[in-house]
């Protein structure tokens, strides 16, 4: 499993003792911090088209919280090559996509408490969530996988399980 997110202690105690996997923490957070600060965040793609050191069709499952709302388009795409790349075949990507932009320079850490419940702390970041996207977007960016479910949450923020085919 690959968790897109900063690295969250109770989250990885919670997933390896629920789902016994290996668990892979990349903070791509970071990575858009690191090219702000830098001034290279046209550069990102590029960045992302290589991130994820994993091999071909090796990955069962990916978690992406809500990254995707600090990416331009491009960005975007690039990493949704690469999830796709990384993903096996009948892999899942678990991932939250926000309702609104926002200037608010914070990103936002989430702790799963147990089945049933998350709660989210705020921290510093680089920048704000800047795009948010369409569902047509999304299913383009997306197009190698499935969706198997389609969540609209109260606060706006929308859940979608994607599914890599199988191919026969």
């Amino acid at each position: 499993m690959v968790d897109l997110g900063p690295v969250t202690g109770s989250n990885v105690t919670f997933l390896g003792e629920r789902v016994g996997c290996k668990i892979h923490v990349e903070d791509l957070c970071a990575d858009i911090d690191h090219h702000i600060k830098q001034d290279k965040f046209d550069q990102l793609p590029k960045f992302l088209s290589g991130r994820l050191s994993m091999t071909d069709a090796s990955i069962d499952a990916v978690l992406s919280w809500n990254i995707f709302d600090y990416l331009a388009p491009l960005a975007v795409s690039a990493l949704a090559q690469e999830i796709g790349r990384i993903l096996r075949p009948g892999g899942v990507l678990l991932a939250f996509f926000g309702a609104s932009a926002s200037d608010d320079p914070r990103y936002i850490k989430y702790f799963i408490e147990d089945e049933a419940h998350l709660r989210h702390r705020f921290y510093p970041s680089a920048c704000g969530r800047r795009w948010v996207l369409q569902n047509r977007d999304i299913s383009i960016m997306f197009a190698g996988l499935e969706v198997r479910n389609s969540v609209l949450l109260k606060s706006g923020v929308r859940e979608i399980l994607f599914q890599k085919r199988i191919q026969s």
